[in-house]
Parts: structure tokens; C-alpha cells; sequence
């Protein structure tokens, strides 16, 4: 398996891989909806390969196994996304894909990476925690992540935490 920006070929694949990904929501009662929701679309997908912040995980064959995308905002590398095909997942693929966002976020000179995730689904924030992530206490948190979480929550998503890795100087 390799890691490697995504390219413009790539983005007919990744909503396919994004909705593999999400079946594993379906065993999760209070969360099983999002098996069926909606994903990333093409557009938004160009959107982060153009600014320079997709990367998918590709086996030997050229198939398409996950992919991260985030973008620069602020001082702040924010990771929107990180998707792993069902059938990949607990292979590593996803810790490979955020060390890429990792590196990307230090190469770039950001001095935070970013992302909002479920509190206590255990392939989010304690996947992170277990990378160094810390969650952002609600009076820490800034205008920018405060705004994420409360479009998040207009859109259903309940318990979600911000969670940051400090990456620069």
C-alpha cells in the first residue's frame, strides 16, 4: 500500500469509498443513519486536490483503499476527512493516511492539525487520542471550530468533539 496525493482521476472513486466507509456506522444504533447519508461530492472533493490537501491510500494494484482530505485555515491544518473502504478497515490504512496530514500540516508550517470527530465512537476521537490528539475544551474553543461543530450539529451530528495535535513551532 502507498500513500499519494489524490488526483483528478481519483475523484470519481472517492464518494464510493467515503459511503464503504460509513457502513461501518451501521452497527451504531444512534448513529446507523449515516450508512445511508449523504457524502462528499465531486466538487467539493476537486476542491481540496486543487488547495493541495488529498491524499488517498492505494494498494499494489491501483485500487483505491481510503483518503484524507483537509485544508489550511489559519495556522491550522483542519482535517475534514478521512475515509477507509469497509473492507480495509483495521489494516492500518487510516493511521497511514492521517500521518500523511500530519507531515503535510508540519511541511506547510502550521502550528496546529485539527479535526471535529464522535466523542465515543471508538475508530474517532479515541483513534486519535491514541495519535496524540487532545480534545478542545468548550472555553478553549476558537471561532473557526466552534462554527464547525455548530454546523455539524444543524446537520444531526451529536457528540462530536474538536480535537487538535500540536505540529509546528
Amino acid at each position: 500500500m502507498r500513500i499519494r496525493p489524490t488526483l483528478e482521476r481519483d475523484i470519481q472513486w472517492l464518494p464510493e469509498v467515503e459511503r464503504s466507509a460509513a457502513q461501518a456506522f451501521a452497527a451504531w444504533p444512534a448513529l446507523a443513519w449515516l450508512a445511508q447519508g449523504d457524502v462528499m461530492d465531486r466538487e467539493r472533493h476537486r476542491a481540496f486536490v486543487d488547495a493541495g490537501g488529498s491524499w488517498v491510500a492505494e494498494d499494489l494494484e491501483g485500487h483505491i483503499l481510503g483518503f484524507a482530505c483537509a485544508r489550511l485555515e489559519d495556522q491550522a491544518l483542519h482535517l475534514h476527512e478521512v475515509s477507509v473502504r469497509r473492507e480495509a478497515q483495521g489494516q492500518g490504512v487510516g493511521r497511514m493516511l492521517l500521518q500523511q496530514v500530519v507531515d503535510a500540516a508540519r511541511q506547510m508550517g502550521a502550528r496546529e492539525l485539527t479535526l471535529t470527530t464522535f466523542a465515543e465512537v471508538p475508530w474517532n476521537a479515541p483513534f486519535y487520542a491514541r495519535f496524540g490528539f487532545e480534545v478542545v475544551d468548550e472555553e478553549s474553543l476558537n471561532a473557526r471550530l466552534r462554527g464547525i461543530l455548530a454546523r455539524e450539529l444543524a446537520h444531526g451530528l451529536t457528540g462530536r468533539c474538536a480535537m487538535r495535535l500540536y505540529v509546528g513551532p
